[in-house]
């Protein structure tokens, strides 16, 4: 009697953990460095005029970007 219960439940805990248990949400840390990292390709828009360019080719001042001197004069 007692080996049939010991039964049941070991079926029953099977059961648990191999569908019903979630499994721990693996932390892939290559998806948060690619968040993170900046591409060569992304565009940016110009705080003073509006238009997007490369980040390669924009100027960073004062934590904005900028498509030219120009727009930096003007925003000043």
């Amino acid at each position: 009697m007692i080996l049939k219960i010991l039964l049941v439940a070991g079926v029953i805990a099977i059961i648990y953990f191999m569908f019903i248990k979630k499994k721990p949400a693996v932390q892939n840390s290559n998806k948060e460095k690619k968040r993170d990292e900046i591409d060569s390709s992304d565009m940016v828009e110009c705080s003073t005029c509006g238009i997007y360019c490369e980040i390669d080719d924009a100027i960073l001042s004062n934590g904005k970007y900028y498509c030219s001197k120009e727009c930096i004069e003007k925003a000043k």
